[in-house]
This record gives structure tokens, C-alpha cells and sequence, in this order.
């Protein structure tokens, strides 16, 4: 059982005093974790991580979920160390920059033009901005029922954590329920006349789209002159290594990529339609848009890892992603099948789309009780995201883990005792208006 976090503990102290929240991302913040938990990695291979302790974790949070293949992938590596050889950042576009955005323009069936940058927000900050300028138009209806879009204003605004953002920026976007097609029907009924310049969803986050969904989604935009953007920072290459756009078949004006693209290596994309895209460029006589312009966003060497991850992804008719998809199911079976044998299956259960599953506890307090217990087992599972390393020990140590955490998360709900079983505070949502 694992229960030094002596050094971790010093550098939680450090990394709360220098940096705000403790951490460079709030989902790796303390209030994230429980009080007995890591605070600080220091390597990971395959689907296991070391912390300054020494202690030994298997990992389903991978990079938050941008880890696909798995840490410090060999392959991946290989061309990354090679690349490095050549220099990263020049006066002039690398070569790579159009060989990779020819490669994600043949892979994404949205894709005829590319736009890179570093992070997410990055990507789906452009498309609103790019939207906005191709319509004239200001309003953002983003989907309620998912959970994140961007460190910026325009989405920020319309969260429980807005101070800073101004009133006319909360004012831009609004929202809509996802998979409730008269919902958004409705929400654009209300808003059109104030003009409404995009819609913008995961085609499939939390759950799939019911049969039909999609496409009316994309048809109703159509008939109303808005732009349609498929935030695919998560689901892209996760879900399917051309995007949840090509499993479920429905084509966005404009979308946008990262996280599982390049394994971990900081890159994203914007992509779309070339009428809408070429307005960040200059072969066109309209107002310019000041699209993406970032000092790193043609790092060479993340380009290569974005390069080899898609090219190992497309092996063998997609056979990483069908095994991640079976790795993420045997998970969430056999979670619930132990929730449901010791009788607290309305108190845990693990729900979701296979390759992206996720917990549900009835309260923060059996939350963090249980991920205490994990940790205590060797597995840090705030959330499950599978990867390809995670293998038969990984999967085997996790139920193992599961059996033993459940059956006391269990004891503590019939005799009452979670709070008392629990050292520190709770696990906090992310988006709350005070601390």
C-alpha cells in the first residue's frame, strides 16, 4: 500500500507559494486529488508513472487524455530526437509545416485547409473568431452539456468562473443542450435577430449522438447561415484516427484538433473549409483576419511526433484504436460489475462512450474516498482514458484495485463513515465561483 509522499509533499508547499492554483492546469491542481495523492512526476513509460518518491502508478489520466499511445512511446521518440538534430523554430516555415498539413487535410474529411497551433484553445478560439468574421455575425452557441472549450473569454464568460470577462463578452455566447435538437432550434429561434455567428460542439464527448443528430444540426445551421464547428480537441484521434466527424459521418464547416494528436507533444489544429479558412490568409481581397500566428506553432519536432502518431494510428485498419476502445469497455464493465456486487451501483458507476469513459459518484466525498483508496493500490484513475499501453498488468492490477477500493467505499456508505474514512477535503469542481 502506498503511502510516502514525504518529497511531494515539500514541492506541493513550493508549487502552491510560485505558482496560482498550484499547477500550470487546473484539473492537476490539488483541489483535483486527494490530500494522500502525488503531487509531483517525475517520468512515465508505457502506462505507469513515478513520482519524486519513488512510488509506482499506473496512469489512466494520460496527459489529459492526450496520450495515446503511451509515455515516452519509442517510436515517437525516435523521430522527435532525430528532428531535434535540425533545429525546431526558424526565420522561415519548415518544410514540415505543409507536408503535416497535407497529411491532416487527407486524414480529416473537414480538413482543405490547415492552420497550426500549441493547445486547444488556440484552435477553437480561431474558428469562433474565423466564424464571426465569415458572417458578420457575433453570437457563440457552445453545448452546455460539455464540460470545456477554452482558457478564453468567449467561453470562459458563460461558466461559474467568469471574473475578469466583461459583460458584453458574457453576453456573446450562449448555450444549448446537446443531442436535444429542438433545444438549439429554440436557442437560435431567440437569438437569431442579435446574430448568431457559429455553433459549436464535440460531436460525441460524455455520450454518442442519438441517430440523426448530427446532420440535423449541421442542416439547421445551414438553412440559418451559421457556422457549424466540431471541437474535436478530445474526441479527434481518440475516438477514430480521422475524427469523430468520420465515425459518425458528418461533415463541420470548421474544426479543430489536439491532445491525442501528437501523443502528448504540444500541437494543434484548426482546420475547415477553404472559403472560410482562406479569410486568415492572403490570397483574398475581403478584410484580413488575424487568424493564428504563434511563435511555436511550427515547431518542428512536434510536428514530426504529430507526423508518426497519425502514420502508427492508421496501421492495420485502425487497430490501436479498436484496442482502445476494448480496453475502455472491459474497464467500465468490470467497475460496474463490482459496484453491483457489494450493492452501491446507484452510488458508483463508471458511464460513458468506451473509448472515453468516465466516473460518476453521487457525491465529492465518495469521489475522493475512492480515488484515495486507488492511490493507496498504485493507480491513479481521476479519470479513465485509455491508451495502448495500458496492457493485461495494467488492466488486471486496475480491477484488482477496483475489488478492494469499491468493497471499503462500500463498508463506508452502510456504516456511514465516508467522511470519516477520508483525509482531508473533498475533490472540488474545476468551474466554481469561489474556492
Amino acid at each position: 500500500m502506498i503511502s510516502n509522499f514525504d518529497k511531494s509533499n515539500i514541492l506541493r508547499k513550493k508549487a502552491s507559494f510560485l505558482i496560482p492554483g498550484g499547477a500550470h492546469t487546473y484539473s492537476k491542481g490539488d483541489d483535483q486529488f486527494p490530500q494522500l495523492s502525488p503531487h509531483s512526476i517525475v517520468k512515465g513509460k508505457g502506462a505507469r508513472i513515478w513520482d519524486v518518491d519513488g512510488n509506482e502508478f499506473i496512469d489512466w489520466g494520460m496527459g489529459l487524455t492526450s496520450v495515446l499511445l503511451g509515455h515516452a512511446y519509442d517510436p515517437i521518440l525516435d523521430v522527435v530526437k532525430k528532428e531535434l538534430d535540425n533545429g525546431c523554430n526558424f526565420i522561415r516555415p519548415s518544410f514540415l509545416e505543409a507536408e503535416v498539413a497535407e497529411l491532416i487535410s487527407n486524414q480529416i474529411p473537414s480538413a482543405e485547409m490547415v492552420k497550426f497551433g500549441k493547445n486547444g484553445s488556440n484552435a477553437t478560439t480561431a474558428a469562433v473568431k474565423l466564424a464571426r468574421a465569415y458572417t458578420g455575425k457575433e453570437i457563440v452557441l457552445r453545448c452546455f452539456d460539455q464540460p470545456f472549450f477554452s482558457i478564453d473569454d468567449w467561453f470562459i464568460g458563460d461558466t461559474e468562473i467568469s471574473s475578469g470577462v466583461t459583460q458584453r463578452t458574457k453576453s456573446e455566447t450562449k448555450h444549448f443542450k446537446y443531442n436535444d435538437l429542438d433545444d438549439l432550434k429554440n436557442k437560435i429561434d431567440e437569438y437569431k435577430k442579435a446574430g448568431i455567428a457559429c455553433v459549436i460542439l464535440e460531436p460525441a464527448a460524455t455520450e454518442e449522438p442519438k441517430e440523426g443528430y448530427l446532420q440535423n444540426v449541421k442542416d439547421l445551421c445551414e438553412k440559418e447561415g451559421i457556422v457549424l464547428i466540431f471541437d474535436e480537441v478530445v474526441s479527434g484521434f481518440r475516438f477514430h484516427p480521422r475524427g469523430a466527424q468520420y465515425l459518425y459521418g458528418v461533415t463541420p464547416h470548421l474544426s479543430t484538433f489536439g491532445k491525442a494528436i501528437a501523443n502528448g507533444f504540444s500541437i494543434s489544429a484548426l482546420v475547415g473549409r477553404r472559403d472560410i479558412m482562406k479569410l486568415g490568409g492572403l490570397e483574398h481581397d475581403q478584410e484580413r483576419v488575424f487568424l493564428l500566428s504563434t511563435t511555436y506553432g511550427g515547431e518542428t519536432h512536434h510536428l514530426r511526433a504529430a507526423q508518426k502518431n497519425i502514420e502508427i494510428l492508421n496501421q492495420n485498419n485502425y487497430e490501436i484504436t479498436k484496442y482502445i476502445w476494448s480496453v475502455g469497455k472491459k474497464i467500465k464493465d468490470s467497475f460496474n460489475s463490482i459496484a453491483e456486487k457489494y450493492s452501491i451501483q446507484e452510488y458508483a458507476k463508471i458511464m460513458g462512450v468506451d473509448c472515453r469513459p468516465y466516473f460518476y459518484f453521487k457525491d465529492n466525498f465518495m469521489r475522493t474516498l475512492f480515488q484515495q483508496e486507488m492511490i493507496k493500490n498504485g493507480v491513479l484513475a481521476q479519470s479513465i482514458n485509455p491508451s495502448f499501453s495500458h496492457r493485461d498488468s495494467e488492466i488486471s492490477q486496475t480491477i484488482e484495485a477496483f475489488e478492494r477500493s469499491l468493497k471499503l467505499l462500500a463498508l463506508a456508505i452502510e456504516t456511514n463513515k465516508v467522511n470519516d474514512l477520508l483525509v482531508g477535503p473533498p475533490i472540488k469542481p474545476v468551474f466554481r465561483k469561489f474556492n
